[in-house]
């Protein structure tokens, strides 16, 4: 692909919202790649590295402050890179047309932007239902939780590897509820760290299949990199609900014209 400043741009603004305000920076970012003419199919699959690139510098800081419980990041796992490969595979043996993979891929994508909107406006509301049922059967029992959690990793595993939205938002949702009483620091965290694998088997798994664009990602993270350092820099100074309920309604905008 041809330099265009204006991907360098979209990375740098994605990047410095995703530091700020810790929203997925791919419900943010495949929207903007299909505004600017890129084909879903390589939309996701450019995404998914990208994701992966810039989530491992998340990673590093996160586990440096403690931030990460690996166990529960293992049984994520567990579910999502299995589920990841099956959907990998399912979309590798259709025998159709790219363009009816497309639809598909543009469908699913509009569906995936219109939970991730609710789930950004709802979290608070989540959280605190969840923290009210913490002594449910689901969370004492740790075998049942376990299972829940395997069960989650499988329904982002599929959601992520087809539209590359869903393992930062939507997945820091679902564990707030199954997890009320761990800290939201350690939660986000080890979201992150479940990212990382999970979009980078499925991003090798795109690339493998074509659906990768190696000019247009380099572009991508030249702006991100920066973008994610300057919106972390700033971080607490600017009023959080604000920025997250302005991206929500960006995120439905988009996900209700992707669909209708």
């Amino acid at each position: 692909m041809d330099f265009q400043i204006g991907l360098v741009i979209a990375g740098l603004a994605v990047g410095f919202i995703v530091g700020l305000t810790g929203v997925g920076g791919g419900s943010l970012m495949t929207p903007i790649l299909l505004y600017f003419g890129i084909s879903p199919t390589t939309a996701v699959g450019t995404d998914l590295l990208y994701a992966a690139f810039t989530k491992a510098g998340g990673v590093f800081v996160h586990n440096k402050k403690g931030n990460i419980n690996w166990k529960i990041t293992g049984w994520l796992t567990l579910g999502s890179v299995p589920a990841a490969l099956v959907t990998l595979w399912i979309l590798h043996s259709i025998k159709t047309d790219i363009e009816t993979i497309n639809r598909v891929i543009k469908y699913s994508l509009g569906w995936a932007l219109l939970f991730t909107s609710i789930a950004i406006i709802f979290k608070k509301k989540l959280l605190v239902f969840s923290q009210k049922h913490a002594g449910d059967k689901f969370h004492s029992e740790s075998t049942t939780q376990n299972m829940l959690t395997i069960g989650i990793g499988v329904l982002l595993g599929a959601t992520v590897t087809l539209t590359s939205i869903g393992a930062g938002a939507l997945g820091t949702v679902t564990l707030f509820f199954l997890y009320p009483l761990l800290p939201t620091p350690r939660l986000v965290g080890t979201e992150i760290a479940h990212a990382v694998p999970l979009t980078l088997v499925a991003g090798i798994g795109h690339a493998s299949m074509g659906n990768l664009d190696l000019g247009l990602l380099g572009q991508l993270l030249m702006g991100s990199l920066p973008g994610i350092y300057m919106g972390s820099m700033l971080s607490g100074k600017v009023p959080d609900q604000f920025l997250r309920n302005a991206i929500a309604i960006m995120l439905f905008l988009a996900g209700y014209k992707l669909i209708f």
